[in-house]
């Protein structure tokens, strides 16, 4: 499935490496380094979908996912694996969560679950 994603990243390091395993499963990736950028291009762009790390410059991610619509299905990325954590990703309107070190396996079956339930008009809404 080829879908276009919003990565929403501000380690350069982690938006390269997970972008480049993300385009080799035939998606299509947009990236950004902060939330404020990300709000912005998910505005402009309408991705299928946003990763949004949590722990961003200028707006971070908790309020970036506020400000987005429930229209665009969101998958909250961070390093903190906390019971607390996945709350309040998803409390902020989060569709999924996920942690750090990615396991890509797991992440694109997060994906794929949200792209088909998209599809069909089946999105859980945000808590």
């Amino acid at each position: 499935m080829s879908a276009l994603l919003l990565l929403v990243e501000d380690n350069e390091l982690n938006r390269d490496m997970l972008s480049r395993r993300l385009e080799r499963k035939v998606y299509v990736i947009q990236m950004a380094a902060d939330g404020a950028q990300g709000v912005s291009m998910a505005m402009e762009l309408r991705p299928a979908l946003i990763l949004m790390d949590l722990s961003l410059p200028v707006m971070d991610g908790w309020e970036a996912i506020r400000r987005l619509t429930a229209n665009i299905p969101v998958i909250a990325l961070t390093a903190h694996a906390r019971a607390e954590d996945e709350k309040t990703a998803r409390e902020a309107g989060a569709n999924d969560f996920d942690t750090k070190p990615i396991n890509l396996n797991r992440l694109v079956g997060k994906i794929e679950h949200l792209l088909t339930t998209q599809a069909t008009g089946t999105l859980p809404e945000n808590p």
